[in-house]
């Protein structure tokens, strides 16, 4: 394998030397797709959420533990899923994630607590997780480096589509439907992934490059990864870096909705808008990419997120600007996670390609059980701006501190 390109694979239209033109654009869209499963399952009952407590008598808090729930579903079926894909290929483990998560789905419709609901998510979550973790393995199966953080830019542009429209088409779906429709509409989509799964899907990892069987072979590979301190830097660091997107999704309902007294339209509008800038900054990095090395522009980033943050506590704190002065602020954080987002996965794969699984499934743990203490600690604070805000600029400082520490240190 080439330091900067593709890989050979046993998928008659992803040998090496073919992973370009129409081969390409069709793997970037199959994954995007199945990928998107992950963030409409989050984003799309989101509108929900006001509702939910009402409806069931729960606080704030409370029925943010159904998204909580979700997202440590989405943290251990990593682990899980990840390693399985290594031993058994790249394909049955998304057919039986998503398997799974249409079946937790449908459970969700008959949930009649808060707690059993929870549950349900956790399973929803834990299914979801194989198409995230897999289409992570598949890029490092045929790329590396910089090479990477492209196709992993790329692949988040079409994911992009999911979270900008999800609130909208939620909102929409409560106007005529109750909220229980709404997981009934995440089994359809989840039935769609698996059809994209069985039909579409290619095997990028052949038989003999796949890991032995056995509980003694995983933790094996899991110790191999951890030992190494860059890759445990950068799995660290892109949790963090969740914190603060993940901040944002959990509290941004409330602030909308409750605290500036918004629409569930004028909610699904302003989400989107945010989805918007994440996505186009992942495609202004892969332009960045072709002037600095991606730790340069993450750590550019990074900085662009903390001053951006300071200012956006600020104008929370003091109450000013009223809804425009939440969002404005907001956005200037969300494209520089948008620019970090790709980097700091790509970084982390570069030198594992034996076990692009696992490493894929400990990156993935990180970010989500990152963002499943991230949703409850915007409850407690209290959901609103500054709940938002000062989670958002914790988050940034920390990634930026130890990213710029650690790299020294490797050096």
């Amino acid at each position: 394998m080439s330091s900067d390109g593709p890989s050979r694979t046993t998928h008659p239209t992803l040998t090496s030397g073919n992973t370009t033109g129409r081969s390409t654009v069709a793997l970037v869209l199959i994954l995007g797709a199945l990928t998107a499963l992950g963030p409409l399952t989050v984003s799309l009952y989101l509108p929900a959420l006001p509702t939910i407590g009402s409806e069931l008598g729960v606080t704030v808090a409370s029925v943010q533990l159904t998204l909580t729930g979700m997202l440590l579903g989405l943290a251990l079926g990593q682990l899980i899923i990840g390693p399985y894909s290594d031993i058994r290929g790249r394909r049955r483990p998304i057919i039986v994630g998503t398997t799974i998560h249409i079946a937790a789905s449908v459970l969700c419709v008959f949930a009649t607590t808060v707690p059993l609901l929870t549950a349900f998510r956790v399973v929803q979550g834990f299914g979801a997780a194989a198409a995230g973790v897999v289409a992570m393995a598949v890029v490092r199966d045929l790329y590396v480096g910089r090479s990477a953080a492209v196709m992993l830019s790329r692949i988040i542009l079409v994911i992009g589509v999911a979270p900008i429209i999800a609130p909208s088409v939620g909102g929409l779906l409560l106007t005529v439907m109750p909220w229980r429709g709404v997981f009934l509409v995440l089994a359809c989509l989840g039935l769609v992934a698996v059809l994209i799964a069985v039909l579409a899907m290619p095997e990028t990892l052949p038989v003999h490059s796949r890991r032995p069987a056995g509980i003694r072979a995983v933790f094996g590979s899991y110790r191999t990864l951890l030992a190494d301190r860059s890759f445990a830097l950068y799995v660290v660091v892109g949790g963090i870096v969740r914190i603060v997107q993940w901040g944002y999704i959990a509290g941004s309902a409330f602030v909308v909705q409750v605290q500036f007294g918004s629409s569930i339209a004028v909610f699904g509008a302003i989400f989107a808008l945010g989805a918007v800038v994440i996505t186009v900054a992942s495609q202004v990095n892969v332009l960045l990419l072709g002037r600095w090395a991606p730790l340069q522009v993450t750590i550019g980033a990074l900085t662009g997120a903390v001053v951006s943050g300071v200012v956006f506590v600020t104008m929370a704190a003091t109450d000013t600007g009223g809804l425009w002065g939440f969002e404005i602020p907001l956005l200037f954080v969300l494209a520089c996670v948008g620019l970090a987002t790709p980097n700091v996965p790509a970084l982390a794969l570069t030198r594992h390609g034996e076990s692009a699984g696992s490493a894929s499934a400990l990156l993935g743990f990180a970010q989500f059980a990152a963002a499943a203490v991230a949703a409850p600690l915007v409850g407690v604070l209290g959901a609103d701006s500054v709940a938002v805000s000062t989670v958002m600029v914790s988050g940034s400082v920390l990634a930026l501190g130890l990213l710029v520490a650690g790299a020294r240190r490797l050096r």
